[in-house]
Parts: structure tokens; C-alpha cells; sequence
């Protein structure tokens, strides 16, 4: 097996995991908040950290590791239009993730104490998870964006 063959194999892993994982855990939280069944959110966001934590965080430092291993392989000057987007959009989601998994692990600690003092949750909860929804369309849009690219590699200006 190549080189360029298991960069591209681990490559496409993990943005499935990437991707994958953030749209899964994004579905679910997205849908506890929904129930209003504290205990639900306290469970959902816990499990959406810790995921985060085990399958998102590697992947997000695997994927442009590979990427740009694979683009210098293969010959693409670093200039390449649809390579300089992808880092840019790329980076435009980690901008927008960062401070996603920040307010999740708030989150997670508001829903575990007051699911264990069975009161509802406070209104600061309710306010990170509109900023956490604010965040997750355009960082899922672009990644979005970033799997076109990837694959289309279209020329984009000259």
C-alpha cells in the first residue's frame, strides 16, 4: 500500500467520523433540548461531550494533517484555488467549534445539576443553546462545502 493510498483511506475515515459524529451528536442534543425532559439533556449532553472528546477532537487534527500531506504528494501548490478554500472554510468551522464545545460542556454541568436537584433548567441553559444552534448551521454548511471540494477539486479562479 502506498503512502498516498493510507493518507487518503485514514483521510476519508476520519472526516466520516468527523462529520458523521457531529451531525449524530448535533441530531440528538438538538432533539433532548426539544423534549424538555431534564433528564434527557443532562444525559444527551454528557454523551455529546464525551464523544466529541473520543471521535471529534482526533479527527479534527487528523483531517488536515492528511489533507495537506496528500495535496503535497499529489503536487498541489498550496496556492491551489479549491485547496485555499477548503483551509479556509475548514478553519471557518473550527472557529465556529470551538466555542460550540465550550458552551456543551456548560451546558452538560447546568443539565447535570439540575437534573439532580430536579429543578428545571436555568435560562442562561436556554441562551448557550440557541448560540450553540447558531454556530452548528454554518460550521455543518461549510464542512459541507469542504466535502464538495475535496472530492470535486473544481477550478475556481485563475
Amino acid at each position: 500500500m502506498s503512502l498516498y493510498f493510507f493518507l487518503k483511506w485514514v483521510h476519508i475515515l476520519s472526516s466520516a467520523v468527523l462529520v458523521g459524529t457531529g451531525f449524530g451528536t448535533a441530531f440528538f442534543f438538538f432533539y433532548a433540548n426539544r423534549s424538555g425532559v431534564v433528564a434527557a439533556q443532562a444525559v444527551v449532553s454528557r454523551l455529546v461531550v464525551r464523544a466529541d472528546t473520543w471521535f471529534t477532537s482526533p479527527a479534527v487534527v487528523i483531517q488536515p494533517v492528511t489533507g495537506l500531506w496528500m495535496a503535497y504528494l499529489a503536487g498541489y501548490p498550496w496556492t491551489t484555488p479549491w485547496l485555499l478554500l477548503t483551509v479556509a472554510l475548514y478553519l471557518f468551522t473550527g472557529a465556529c467549534w470551538t466555542p460550540v464545545v465550550a458552551l456543551q460542556l456548560r451546558m452538560a454541568e447546568m443539565a447535570k445539576i439540575a437534573h439532580e436537584k430536579n429543578e428545571p433548567l436555568p435560562d442562561l441553559y436556554w441562551r448557550y443553546a440557541r448560540r450553540w444552534e447558531a454556530l452548528g448551521y454554518p460550521a455543518f454548511i461549510a464542512m459541507l462545502v469542504v466535502f464538495y471540494l475535496m472530492v470535486a477539486k473544481p477550478a475556481l479562479w485563475a
